[in-house]
Parts: C-alpha cells; sequence; structure tokens
C-alpha cells in the first residue's frame, strides 16, 4: 500500500449494492403485497404513499424502525397496519430479489483483501445490513459496520465514520471514505478522512469531491 492509507470504510447503497428495479424504499414487492391484502387500492395512490415514506425518513434523526415506516405508507393509502400486513410486507424473501451487487464490487473487494486493505461499513441501513451482505457473498470482506439503526444517528453525523475507524483501530488519515453523496464525502473530508465520490453514471460531483465511475478505480490509491 502506498502513502498512509491502511483501510477503506464504504457506503452501501448506491457503492457496494443497489436495488433490483431501482428503488429502494419501499422493497420491490411492495404494492403486490398491499394489492393481496386489498385489491381495490387505486395504484395511482402509490406514489404519494411511497413520497411522503421518503418525508418519514428525511424527518428522522436515524433510521426508522420498518415498522413505523410501513404504517406511515400504509395510512396515506387508507389501510389499516394491522399485525399481519406489517409482518407480511417486512417478511423474508431471497436477498437476490431485492439487491444486487454494483459493478465491480466482487474484484474490487477481493483485490484489496488480498493486498491487505482492511475493510469496514458506514451505512444509513437497518440492523440487518451484514445479512444482506453474507448472503451476496461479499460480508466476510468486512471487520467493522457502523449502521445508522445502530447507532441512533445518520451520516454526516461524526460518530458514524468515527465508529468504523476507532473499531478498526485506525486513525482518520488512515481510512478512505466511499459513498455516492458528495455531501457525506465532503464530511468525511472535513473530519481527516480520504474521500471519494461514487458517480457510476458519469455524473459531475460537486467541486472539491474527487471522483470515481468504477469502484476498481480506488484499487490504485493502494
Amino acid at each position: 500500500m502506498s502513502g498512509e492509507l491502511r483501510a477503506v470504510l464504504f457506503d452501501s447503497g448506491g457503492v457496494l449494492i443497489r436495488p433490483v428495479g431501482g428503488r429502494w424504499n419501499p422493497r420491490v414487492d411492495f404494492e403486490e403485497t398491499v394489492l393481496r391484502h386489498d385489491p381495490t387500492v387505486a395504484p395511482e395512490r402509490f406514489a404519494a404513499a411511497i413520497a411522503a415514506g421518503e418525508d418519514f425518513f428525511a424527518a428522522s434523526a436515524s433510521t426508522p424502525d420498518y415498522d413505523d415506516y410501513h404504517r406511515v405508507l400504509l395510512r396515506h393509502l387508507g389501510l389499516e397496519p394491522t399485525p399481519g400486513l406489517l409482518a407480511d410486507l417486512s417478511r423474508e424473501i431471497p436477498v437476490t430479489s431485492v439487491v444486487e451487487l454494483c459493478p465491480g464490487v466482487a474484484e474490487t473487494l477481493d483485490e484489496l483483501r488480498r493486498r491487505g486493505v482492511r475493510m469496514a461499513v458506514v451505512s444509513d441501513a437497518w440492523a440487518g445490513l451484514p445479512d444482506m451482505h453474507a448472503a451476496l457473498g461479499i460480508g466476510d470482506h468486512f471487520e467493522a459496520y457502523a449502521i445508522s439503526a445502530l447507532l441512533g444517528c445518520r451520516k454526516p453525523d461524526p460518530r458514524m465514520y468515527r465508529h468504523a475507524s476507532d473499531t478498526l483501530g485506525l486513525r482518520p488519515q488512515e481510512c478512505l471514505f466511499v459513498d455516492d453523496d458528495p455531501e457525506l464525502v465532503a464530511a468525511a473530508v472535513e473530519l481527516g478522512y480520504t474521500g471519494r465520490v461514487m458517480t457510476p453514471g458519469g455524473a459531475v460531483p460537486s467541486p472539491g469531491a474527487p471522483s470515481v465511475t468504477r469502484l476498481t478505480e480506488i484499487l490504485d490509491l493502494f
């Protein structure tokens, strides 16, 4: 490895994994599940309910409880959030039906491990993220997870970044942080981390935020 960098702290969504169907929340089977319980729900009502769920996320200091999130959506659909419906919305389905690896992830993680680079995840996510990564075959690459639902805060709260680097026993200057949100990368850089913005679509990030279009590009830093 070159320089001081000894580890990579990865955001998950948009960097390591992406949603099947292009939508994170609600998951891809939301409409199908709701209509199974009440076929009279008009399809055009789902967009407004999903928007209300996004507002609920934005107003939350941390990643909210999954059932609370679904209650918001269901009430906007005019449905009673019964225990049975809530359980059906969060029932286990194959991980590969919901998410998939982003391009270049497996080869990048394997090569980083071969080079002795340590790895952790810093993500605004629910507590089950490590299990999801394990099901996709990448979980054993990471020594630490900083997950908003468990820490009670979200990026750019410094506690998110520091939990990961502290768990690794490393200084911020020894860690590269990769995220698809330029503002969250900028916040990490202010804390002393090296940062890269993941821009797979070729979008130009905000000024002063170095970017990569493929995850394999970070290998040049080690």
